[in-house]
């Protein structure tokens, strides 16, 4: 019910992108989606990819600081109110997000999501009918 995300860790200057995009395209990786917050030095890239795996493993052969951690997809109907309506759901169940991201892919809005209860996310995921997307459909998406 999770996927892998890798989270990259990168210096806020020139290049240090660039470096890592080289290496996703050396591999022959199309990045599903990604998010780099805001930060003076360091910044966390994170990626979701197909065969994060691979790619976890191209990077730290690389000597790129790099995790690999479990986090949730969420697809939604691209229509409006459909995030708030995902998140009123899991806020209602009690469920605190660590961090978010969203974006829209082949008319359907996925909302990604990390949260340190990740079992109360998973019964709420199921209980409520909540389409979510499974490591195996990335390669399908990509």
């Amino acid at each position: 019910m999770t996927i892998h995300q890798l989270s990259i860790f990168i210096e806020n200057k020139s290049g240090s992108l660039v470096k890592v995009l080289g290496l996703f395209r050396q591999f022959g990786l199309q990045i599903i989606a990604s998010t780099i917050p805001d930060t003076a030095d360091n910044g966390i890239y994170r990626v979701i990819c197909a065969e994060p795996l691979r790619a976890y493993e191209g990077l730290k052969k690389a000597g790129i600081p790099v995790a690999l951690s479990d986090v949730f997809a969420i697809e939604l109907d691209d229509q409006p109110g459909r995030a708030a309506d995902a998140i009123e759901i899991l806020s209602n169940a009690g469920i605190s997000l660590t961090y978010m991201y969203s974006f829209l892919l082949r008319g359907k809005g996925i909302l990604v999501f990390r949260t340190d209860d990740p079992t109360l996310a998973r019964e709420t995921i199921i209980l409520n009918d909540m389409r979510f997307i499974a490591e195996k459909d990335l390669s399908v998406w990509a």
